[in-house]
């Protein structure tokens, strides 16, 4: 999470920037839903599942209560931090297989922290983490980004193109990324590399 939150890694929403005020039982209604979905993924999700094992044979451990439902002021779905865990953002959030997607986004991240020490300061080191959680997270699996985006996906290498963009949004929050175009720069810099390493998956997760 690098933001005023002091995370490393944002996912960022498919949604609006500005909500309508949140009541505090509506804040509370929405975590408590966030928590069961949380809780439901953690039993039975195969890819959340599969995630914490992998980041147990790396030398780590996800403990539960440091993956956190919170009201985000800022238009994300969640993000990682080496020490405090993962935040997942109840208000932006739509649907529990939303849900999945970024529990597992921010998972993949957690495990990168743990295999290969990841530099979350170095832009590229950054870059490299987004683009491995976006492509293997499933959230740019072929009818969630169809949907993301009114049908209007192209098919063609459409996988990849989901991956860059959505990598992109994230990197662009880091400190040291000047703006979009230098994000996407980062991003094209080391895509080839980090695309192709699907661990700890055999192959691209859905």
């Amino acid at each position: 999470m690098s933001d005023t939150n002091g995370q490393v890694t944002t996912t960022p929403a498919s949604v609006p920037s500005v909500q309508e005020e949140l009541t505090p039982e509506k804040k509370a209604s929405l975590c408590a839903k966030c928590d069961e979905h949380k809780k439901w993924m953690m039993e039975y999700s195969p890819s959340v599942r599969f995630m914490f094992e992998q980041i147990k044979q790396a030398g780590g451990y996800v403990s539960p209560n440091k993956i956190k439902c919170e009201i985000c002021p800022d238009p994300k779905l969640g993000g990682f931090h080496p020490e405090l865990g993962i935040q997942l953002c109840a208000n932006y959030i739509p649907d529990k297989w939303v849900l999945n997607d970024t529990l597992s986004h921010e998972l993949v991240h957690w495990y990168d922290n743990t295999r290969f020490k990841v530099d979350w300061m170095n832009l590229r080191h950054h870059a490299c983490s987004e683009i491995r959680a976006a492509s293997l997270s499933g959230e740019c699996a072929i009818m969630t980004e169809f949907w993301r985006n009114s049908g209007m996906m192209r098919i063609a290498k459409g996988h990849q193109v989901c991956v860059k963009r959505r990598a992109a949004l994230s990197v662009v929050g880091h400190p040291k990324c000047r703006d979009m175009d230098h994000a996407n720069q980062i991003v094209d810099e080391v895509f080839r590399s980090c695309f192709n390493d699907t661990r700890p998956f055999e192959m691209i997760y859905r």
